[in-house]
Parts: C-alpha cells; structure tokens; sequence
C-alpha cells in the first residue's frame, strides 16, 4: 500500500471530549486532516517537543528517546496504520545495527516520539478516506498555525481569562504553571505575553 505523509499542523483541546486534546495531522502537498483524540499527558508530551521547552525532568517520551539512543536504536518512521471502531493503531519502524523491526504503539505516544527524533509520520489512503476530513483550499501556502489553541475563559484552577490579566500577572502565572510541569497551558500563557509585548 502506498504510504502517504503528514505532518502535525495543530493540537487543541477536544470539543467533543473533555479533558481530551486534538491532534490534526495534515497530508502533506494535500488538503486533507486527520483529527485524534489524545489525552492530556500525550498532548503536552508532544507541544513540549514541537514547542522545544525544556521540562526540568525528562519526560516519559524523553526518556523513551535517551533510552533508544543510548542503545543504538534509531526511529525511522511512525505508520498510523490502521483505524478500528474510532481507534487508531501505529507502528514504530525502528532499526539497530543489524535489524529493522515494527512495534506496535499507540498513536499517541509513536507521534511524541516522532516529534523528538523527527522523523516522518506516515499514514494509508484508506485511513484518510475514513476519518480524513477536506479542507478548502485558500490558494495559501500552509504552514502549522500556533501549536496550541487553549480555552481561556478559565482553566482548571479557576484563573480568570489570560487575556483579561495585566503582564505582570502574566509573567507570574507563567512562572507558577512551569514549576507545576503543566506546559500546554504555559505555551498560551507564553504566546499572549509575545503578542502584548509586540503590539506595545
């Protein structure tokens, strides 16, 4: 079967499941997405490797990754391959000196570690056919569109909205969320700081 390519273009919160995030993938030369639901620890694994942050401590894909390379193991591609009942199923293509073997993955922790070895990520027509979703073409080159989009009316501790808090509150709060590892959140925080300290 022919493998076609995608990269990540977004990774949001779930509009359908709470407590869950999206990850849209997106054919590569195509206007094709592909949209999976992830959990939360999976989704900032991922933003935290695209985002290049560094966690204080290596992350359980972190560690994934020092521990393959530590032992000559080099991840090739990832293959979204195959889609039952709304589940997807992956492949890790993995080789050492002298084999090359496939592992099987869930999709969300291959892409993790797809991010931080950087390889490609490659799914079958039959997957996209089924779950794919058409976007229309603008007549504009596509570019991955900032990472996260967060819901900021309020977040699980209540906080009011990011965009009604002065910079210094900002920056404070920014500081608060690093030291609790929650780096989803900390990238929306970091990115309204850009914006204010670019428009002032």
């Amino acid at each position: 079967m022919k493998k076609i390519e995608l990269e990540i273009v977004a990774l949001s919160h779930s509009i359908t499941q709470t407590h869950s995030y999206a990850v849209v993938l997106g054919e590569i030369n195509g206007l094709r997405r592909l949209p999976i639901v992830i959990g939360g620890f999976e989704a900032q694994a991922i933003a935290v490797a695209l985002e290049k942050m560094q966690p204080s401590r290596p992350l359980t894909h972190d560690l994934m990754k020092n521990f393959m390379t530590a032992f000559s193991i080099d991840l090739h591609e990832i293959i979204i391959s195959d889609l039952q009942e709304g589940i997807f199923y992956s492949k890790l293509v993995c080789s050492s000196d002298n084999d090359t073997i496939e592992i099987d993955s869930r999709t969300s922790d291959a892409l993790a570690l797809a991010v931080r070895f950087g390889c490609p990520v490659y799914t079958y027509e039959h997957i996209l056919e089924s779950a794919g979703i058409l976007m229309e073409d603008t007549g504009t080159t596509k570019k991955r569109k900032s990472l996260t989009t967060i819901e900021d009316e309020s977040d699980a501790t209540g906080k009011a909205s990011i965009k009604a808090m002065s910079l210094e509150d900002l920056e404070t709060l920014l500081n608060e969320i690093l030291e609790q590892e929650d780096y989803i959140q900390a990238i929306a925080i970091r990115d309204e700081i850009k914006k204010r300290k670019k428009n002032s």
